[in-house]
């Protein structure tokens, strides 16, 4: 089926949307919660599976490739002049993260030192980028897909790769809710390649935590970042002593 990987991802917010769970949809398939689970990760359905759940859920399988298509309307990226615009100017850098995050008006004014009438001012920029709605009452209607990303070696991924790694990699990371892990390895392509899939659903899965967190109280909340990161490379000093 073509576009299988946003159909499932759409099918994945409306189980959320409904309350229902891995456990709900192993019951109507007829199988055990680790093999949705693993279904789900691998967005391997046949026809037939996603019909049944579609039942579960009160829809039609033309209805839930609608909501995946009014998804996909939704800006997944932006220009690289928009983002540069957005990266030129580090006030409406953090207004944009902090919305894309889930943060409403109140959440900025409260959390940072911008003035009310400069922090309207680049949620309107933002509202003229497309990125999101700005409402009446200064609510904020976000317009980027659930999968948006920024443009890789973009403007932005490029300030947080000079401004922002240093300071973030500073860390010990050796608190409860921080983890470093580096691995090693001489692998293939095609496992390179597996793994760099499994790094996208895991970014998925972060994206949908974060929607998942949108309402919980704001001091139950932290900013959290993660970053993923996979390349062929070794240290300089090794490469002096290569054969």
């Amino acid at each position: 089926m073509a576009q299988v990987g946003p159909l499932i991802d759409t099918l994945k917010r409306e189980l959320k949307a409904q309350g229902k769970t891995y456990i709900d949809v192993a019951e109507v398939l007829e199988l055990s919660e680790a093999s949705v689970k693993r279904l789900f990760a691998e967005k391997n359905f046949t026809l037939q599976r996603l019909e049944t759940i579609c039942d579960m859920l009160n829809l039609e399988l033309s209805e839930l490739v609608q909501k995946m298509n009014k998804d996909q309307r939704h800006l997944t990226q932006l220009t690289r002049d928009q983002e540069k615009e957005i990266a030129g100017d580090l006030i409406l850098l953090l207004i944009t993260v902090s919305v894309i995050s889930g943060m409403t008006f109140d959440d900025i004014q409260n959390a940072y030192d911008i003035q009310e009438p400069e922090c309207i001012q680049k949620l309107a920029k933002l509202d003229r980028l497309k990125i999101i709605d700005l409402l009446p009452g200064n609510r904020v209607k976000l317009l980027v897909a659930p999968n948006f990303h920024w443009l890789p070696n973009g403007p932005i991924q490029q300030f947080f790769q000079e401004k922002v790694e240093q300071d973030f990699f500073s860390s010990r990371f050796d608190k409860a809710n921080e983890k470093l892990i580096v691995s090693n390895a001489i692998l293939t392509d095609a496992s390179n390649a597996r793994i760099q899939k499994k790094m996208q659903r895991l970014a998925a899965e972060f994206n949908e935590l974060m929607q998942e967190d949108h309402s919980a109280p704001n001091d139950k909340k932290s900013g959290t970042t993660m970053v993923l990161a996979i390349r062929q490379w070794q240290y300089s000093l090794f490469k002096k002593i290569l054969k």
